[in-house]
This record gives structure tokens, sequence and C-alpha cells, in this order.
């Protein structure tokens, strides 16, 4: 799959690391259509790409692979560092020359990831058509599959959502009938058992109408 490289680090990722964790790098280069790793494994590096291109990415609606980053030069998937598994494929697009660092001497950047998740959580949901899918996507990925409903309502929602707010009570609607999603006095709560699957990851049977979703 790859090919050490009997080089020292790049510049910038020298500068980066302590000097001591030099040594526990490895750089290799790393043929086109190869992975640097697959959805599911344990995280036990962290990656930088010096040249080349590497993409994140996995299956979104419909089937069709949805990518959530796309590096030439710096660190893939820090989000993953605190992760038990990866939850998307990293795949060389450019032939690449890659320096991998053990995970568990990075956990000094883990106070980033909280953010960085949230931020790539808010862009592929965005990329998102139906508002359906927004609604789902946002719900499944919050904690304990709910939206609190007590700061803002649903109004704040949808303008998180990137949607109107009308569309958003009509989708709650119809999500709430078919019992994707229950109500309660004060949340939103997503239906873990109507959809056992991520809802990035299926098309759904009720559908909200795609002209409900702003641009």
């Amino acid at each position: 799959m790859d090919t050490a490289v009997p080089d020292t680090l790049p510049d910038t990722l020298a500068e980066l690391l302590p000097t001591p964790l030099h040594a526990q790098c490895r750089t290799m280069s790393v043929a086109r259509g190869e992975r640097l790793f697959h959805t599911g494994a344990v995280p036990e590096w962290m990656f930088f790409v010096a040249a080349g291109e590497v993409v994140l990415e996995r299956p979104g609606v419909g089937g069709a692979l949805l990518v959530l980053q796309r590096q030439r030069q710096g660190f893939v998937a820090e989000a993953s560092l605190q992760s038990a598994r990866y939850h998307c494929d990293a795949r060389v697009t450019l032939s690449a020359r890659i320096t991998r660092i053990p995970a568990a001497a990075l956990r000094w950047i883990a106070m980033l990831n909280g953010e960085l998740r949230r931020l790539r959580q808010q862009c592929e949901r965005l990329s998102l058509q139906r508002v359906q899918d927004r609604l789902l996507h946002w719900l499944a990925t919050a904690p304990g599959g709910r939206f609190e409903t007590t700061a803002g309502g649903l109004k704040s929602l949808a303008a998180e959502l990137g949607v109107s707010h009308e569309a958003l009570y009509r989708c709650v609607a119809r999500l709430e009938a078919s019992g994707q999603i229950r109500r309660e006095p004060a949340a939103v709560v997503w239906v873990r058992d109507a959809h056992p699957k991520p809802p990035t990851g299926v098309r759904r049977r009720t559908e909200c109408k795609k002209q409900e979703s702003s641009p």
C-alpha cells in the first residue's frame, strides 16, 4: 500500500510537533486510489498530507459519496482522535506523500475536536436538499437525538438548518405523523427505532417537498 520515504519530516510538521515526537513519525508515499483508513477501523494514527490529495468521504443521501474534507497540505481526520471508530474513508485521490503520527501522542489537540466536528456536521447538513434530511441529520448528531425548544423554539432551529420556519413546522408535523420523531412539551426527539441507520446514509420513506427547502 505504501512505500517508506527515508526523508525528514515536512518543515511545517517539524515546527508544529514537539521534537521528542519526531522519531515516532513515519513518512511514506501512497498511490492514488489507496485508502489511509476505512469506516469502522480503530484510529491509531494522525495523518499529515505533505503533497498530493486525500479526501474523507462516506455515503450520503441516495448513496452518492459525500466529501467531508479535501486536503492537499495539512492534517486529515483530526476529529477522529476522540472517536472509537472512523466514520468515513480516507481515499488518496492524487498520489501523496503522507506522514503518520501516533494518535496516542496527539491528544493535546483534543480540545479542538468538538468544534471541528460541529463545523463539519453543519457543512454536511447544509449540503442536503430536503428539509426532512437536514432535520433528521441534526437530531441524529445531537446529544440524545433531541432538540430542546425552550430557548428560541423551532425558529432558532430553522435558522440553523437554513430553512424557513414555516417549512420546518410542516416537516415536523409530517415526521411526527409518520412516527420518525415525537414531540414532547419542551423538545423534538428523533425516534431511533423507526430508522436504525443515520439519516444521511439512507433515503427516507416520508419526504418533505423539495421546494420547502430554502436556497
